[in-house]
């Protein structure tokens, strides 16, 4: 085994990973409304926030022993 995670660590990967989801979340709808500015630009940081949610959450659940 090359990469070994605590069981704590992973628990902190995966609280970090959905807490970055209800981030993503946020900017979403405020990317929404009408007459907010950069909304093309909120979208796009969404997209990498769930993307990088996703990667913590693989990484905790694999390495990490969580879930």
């Amino acid at each position: 085994m090359l990469l070994g995670i605590a069981k704590t660590t992973g628990v902190r990967l995966a609280e970090v990973g959905f807490l970055l989801f209800l981030i993503a979340g946020v900017w979403l709808v405020a990317a929404e409304f009408q007459q907010a500015r950069w909304g093309r630009t909120r979208s796009i940081v969404a997209g990498v926030l769930i993307a990088v949610a996703g990667l913590l959450l693989i990484v905790a659940t694999h390495w990490g022993h969580y879930g």
